[in-house]
């Protein structure tokens, strides 16, 4: 299986109420986000035969912006192990039942998603990876432990495409 682990893009301020915490949908910001790295799964040939996320709505928006934008026509699965209280005992049972799927794309929350992702590639936790909110990092699950190939955030997918040219052949005058 192929992993793609993301964390929610951007909605705004935290709210003390956990009830209406859980209810805070995507800021603007946070809709461009999963549009840009849609965009840039696209350009890496990235395809998924499922969509799961986290119960809560900014995550589930941002696992549907997503999804939508690289073609998957499936339901989004909802899995409380991607609640911020889920467990990584709950999230390995989660990997499990899907087992048969060769791609998927998980959508969670901070601390749980840079936390499963360092148990997932060394086995023991010790890794501290960050991911900002937007981030998508692809693990290569055959592997044991499990291979990180790359971690994407939108801040660093924003500078590679301002820095790459419109065109990539250069202009020729033709006299």
């Amino acid at each position: 299986m192929i992993l793609y682990l993301m964390r929610h893009a951007d909605a705004g301020t935290a709210r003390g109420n956990p009830l209406l915490d859980s209810k805070r949908a995507l800021v603007k910001e946070g809709k461009n986000q999963c549009m840009l790295m849609a965009r840039v799964m696209n350009a890496l040939k990235v395809q998924v035969d499922l969509v799961v996320s986290s119960p809560l709505k900014r995550a589930m928006q941002t696992a549907q912006f997503v999804g939508t934008e690289l073609g998957y026509e499936g339901k989004v699965e909802i899995s409380p192990a991607l609640a911020p209280q889920g467990t990584y005992a709950d999230f390995q049972q989660m990997l499990a039942n899907y087992s048969d799927r060769e791609n998927v794309l998980v959508v969670g929350h901070n601390p749980n998603a840079f936390k499963f992702l360092g148990q997932l590639i060394t086995g023991n936790g010790g890794a501290a990876i960050r991911m900002r909110k937007g981030s998508v990092a692809r693990v290569d699950m055959e592997h044991h432990p499990p291979r990180l190939q790359w971690l994407i955030d939108p801040r660093s997918a924003r500078a590679l495409y301002a820095s790459v040219p419109k065109r990539s052949r250069p202009k020729t005058s033709r006299k």
